[in-house]
């Protein structure tokens, strides 16, 4: 009988028939993943190894690749056992020869590429693609079919395994999680991540750290931690671990085996029995799953690199972080090498595992799940062929009323969260709200009307709409909601992210593979599109002056637009009716990384719904109403992107057409802030022909930004008349201060606005410089005030549109 750190004994749980069968599934696996790193020829070795029969440049991650194949095998196993829903999260995701392999022998890879099929020239093809110029990554990319989740940046493996079993009662997660990135701060986050499961309603996770001793050259934290340590540490997050070691000095496989079929059943058992016991209580307890389970994660310790060369050049490799990548790195070169690869290949006896024809043998086979419970089959991890569009309810319908432009406001944030309310009631199934801490903070209150914030302990005295079976997701971590929210996106749900501006930035790193993805699926045929990646930026730059200087960034878009053109939007309503529209469109949208970026204070109102309807799909335009340009040319065109700089924008116009009604002014609103590319540059970019109409090729352009200036530029460089262009946005001045000292500060306020008209349009220098002076002096009334008052001029901050201008 095998034995568990402690010294206790389990029992054999396979039998021979059962073992055999695993077995001979992990041999292949590993057989297949060898191949992949290093041949492109003869497969399966029936002529001696050659240097011709080898990569010239050997590439990829061999260390993590054994243990990630000994998984996947237990996994079926127990999958033809129990008739198992489960997905495979692969956290080193560089192995990826293991998830490939195992793709291949499914039968999966060859569905979604017939010509690598199951034969010993497509087992020949499979090989040479493996990062391979005009092949496939290295990594669990999504080339991979089964794979939701790439695995090259590290840490976030355990948060997207939580996403994807949300609001899926009958799936198990089963996510590898490597003892490098237990390093990560996301993946320590994410242990807590049993905090929010529910259940009842949602699927299950089933963590397997897999301590293999080192990363690229370093030992790791976690497997130098003693077993008594490490127990503590993950009993302490919540888990209960369940140890699977070996081989110990002696031993084979077959007792490694033994010890991870009774740990895995163990773990699918008390899975089970959690959910068992939490739906029988919710329904006898009007949706109530009870008190939260302890959940297993399986501790699995084998060597780096374990079944590979045990030493190499007089150099130990096996079971050191010299098995890390290649282990043999000369074989096209060194007989030595190339004699231990062959014999390498050959302890895997792949005439057992592989016909004449290169096809699996029935010995192989017998571990294979049927259809779509084979993990790289589940259509779940192809989210788009699973998912079910959203029930809006008509957004028009929630619209404030506009008797007339700049009179009236309203918060933008919380006249779109009493749709939003309404939207999550008519989808109780497909669609969560994921925030830090922030969603009350961005006037999104009106959700808990109809759900509660999630948390598996429940709540206590004090407590604010929390529950064990809500369907708003709080945690302080950016990096768990949006992993969260990706996982639940890739398995073919929908989802908003709401967050404070500055701090999105936190998960630049994760939007960036997201986007990723979403660029690499769109080039992939049997890939179907996803819900796109929504966020809604509240609590922004122009209105953090209570928080100050750390509170004031609004540079995520700055990167966000990076981006392939095909994969990012970028949105600036102004008001709160634009705001609905706005957000109606993203729900709608598919296969996008959409950023709203909206007020939540109160703020003017300027567009009734059918006007705001019509601008949003414009993207930008001159508003009449502002404007004094009828059938000629302007002197000026004023334009702005964001709720503030309109604002500002709008009250700098006020005061030129009230002190120099001569000057004919245009106002350009923008919306759909990549409509001021090129339509060459991105598919929403405006027509030359049209954007010089509209902005002009010979006048100057007063552009009051929400962000960063150079962004602006950047996106306008090729237009005609981008030497005319001026932008004024956040330059980095920031402190505690009143709303318009805030403004002020960077130079976007409505006095400097003016100013910069007079500097600009020419002949208004000389003539009106008393005006300019006037305008200077403003700017230094209202700043003195605001230092000795604490606030802003009621004239400022009461700021409404004359409408008899």
């Amino acid at each position: 009988m095998p034995v568990v750190p402690g010294g206790d004994l389990v029992p054999d749980v396979l039998d021979e028939a059962a073992l055999a069968a695993v077995d001979h599934w992990w041999r292949a696996a590993n057989y297949l993943s060898v191949g992949q790193i290093y041949l492109q020829a003869d497969p399966l070795q029936r002529e001696p190894l050659s240097s011709d029969h080898v990569k010239a440049r050997l590439l990829g991650h061999w260390g993590t690749t054994p243990g990630l194949n000994f998984v996947w095998s237990h996994v079926n196993r127990a999958i033809r056992d129990r008739d198992t829903e489960a997905l495979f999260v692969a956290g080193p995701g560089h192995g990826g020869p293991a998830v490939v392999a195992n793709a291949w022998l499914e039968g999966a890879w060859t569905e979604a590429y017939p010509d690598v099929d199951q034969t010993e020239e497509g087992m020949r093809r499979l090989f040479k693609q493996f990062s391979f110029p005009g092949g496939i990554p290295s990594h669990a990319a999504a080339d991979v079919p089964g794979s939701i989740h790439e695995g090259g940046e590290l840490g976030y493996a355990l948060v997207h395994a939580t996403g994807a079993v949300f609001d899926d009662p009958g799936l198990v997660a089963v996510c590898v999680i490597g003892d490098g990135e237990a390093e990560t701060g996301p993946l320590a986050a994410s242990w807590h991540a049993n905090k929010f499961l529910d259940a009842a309603r949602d699927g299950a996770v089933l963590p397997v750290l897999h301590l293999n001793g080192y990363k690229i050259a370093n030992p790791t934290v976690l497997d130098r931690m003693d077993d008594d340590e490490l127990e503590q540490y993950l009993r302490g997050t919540g888990w209960d671990p369940l140890w699977v070691s070996g081989p110990g000095d002696g031993e084979d496989a077959t007792a490694v085996h033994q010890r991870m079929a009774w740990a895995l059943d163990t773990a699918l058992d008390t899975i089970a029995e959690n959910q068992r016991a939490a739906r029988e209580h919710a329904a006898a307890h009007d949706g109530d799953p009870g008190d939260r389970p302890r959940w297993p994660v399986l501790v699995l310790r084998t060597p780096k690199g374990w079944t590979g060369p045990h030493d190499v050049d007089g150099q130990p490799v096996a079971g050191t972080w010299r098995a890390h990548q290649v282990p043999l790195s000369e074989v096209r070169s060194d007989e030595g090498h190339r004699e231990q690869l062959r014999a390498w290949l050959e302890s895997y006896r792949a005439s057992e595992l592989f016909g004449h024809d290169g096809a699996p043998t029935e010995a192989v086979l017998a571990n294979r799940p049927r259809d779509e419970r084979r993990m790289s089959a589940n259509p779940r991890t192809n989210g788009g062929l699973v998912k079910k569009p959203l029930r809006l309810p008509d957004f028009r319908s929630y619209g404030v009323d506009v008797p007339r432009p700049g009179e009236q406001m309203h918060s933008p944030t919380s006249v779109f969260g009493d749709w939003l309310r309404d939207v999550m009631a008519a989808n109780p199934e497909t669609f969560r709200l994921f925030g830090p801490d922030e969603v009350a903070s961005n006037r999104l209150q009106a959700v808990f009307d109809v759900t509660d914030r999630q948390l598996a302990d429940g709540p206590q005295d004090g407590d604010s709409h929390v529950q064990r079976n809500g369907r708003v997701m709080e945690v302080l971590s950016e990096h768990l909601c949006q992993g969260w929210l990706e996982g639940y996106l890739l398995t073919g749900r929908h989802g908003l992210f709401t967050s404070y501006e500055a701090f999105i930035h936190i998960v630049d790193s994760m939007v960036n593979q997201h986007a990723k993805w979403l660029k690499t699926t769109r080039q992939l045929p049997w890939r179907r599109p996803l819900a796109s990646l929504n966020y809604l930026l509240s609590s922004h730059v122009w209105r953090q002056d209570h928080n100050g200087f750390s509170h004031q960034d609004p540079g995520f878009i700055d990167h966000v637009v990076t981006k392939k053109a095909e994969i990012t939007r970028v949105y600036l309503p102004p008001d709160a009716n634009t705001l609905l529209s706005t957000m109606d469109h993203v729900l709608r949208s598919e296969h996008y990384v959409n950023v709203v970026v909206a007020g939540k204070q109160q703020a003017l109102d300027y567009l009734t719904v059918d006007e705001a309807v019509a601008h949003c799909t414009r993207g930008l335009g001159r508003w009449a109403w502002a404007s004094n340009d009828d059938d000629v040319e302007p002197d000026v065109v004023i334009a702005c992107a964001g709720d503030i700089p309109t604002q500002e924008a709008l009250a700098a116009t006020a005061i030129l057409r009230q002190r120099l009604p001569e000057l004919k002014v245009r106002f350009v609103n923008v919306v759909d802030l990549m409509r001021l590319q090129p339509s060459s540059e991105h598919p929403h970019g405006m027509p030359d022909r049209e954007f010089d109409a509209l902005f002009t090729t010979d006048r100057p352009v007063l552009f009051a930004f929400h962000g960063y200036p150079t962004l602006v530029h950047r996106l306008t460089y090729r237009r005609t008349g981008h030497h005319n262009l001026h932008v004024r946005g956040f330059i980095e001045e920031g402190t505690t201060t009143t709303p318009f000292d805030m403004v002020h500060r960077n130079d976007l306020d409505r006095f400097r606005l003016v100013m910069d008209v007079i500097d600009r349009v020419p002949g208004l220098g000389v003539r009106h410089a008393g005006l300019r002076q006037e305008m200077a002096d403003a700017r230094l009334a209202a700043r003195a005030h605001a230092y000795e008052t604490g606030e802003d001029p009621e004239e400022i901050s009461g700021f409404r549109w004359d409408p008899s201008l």
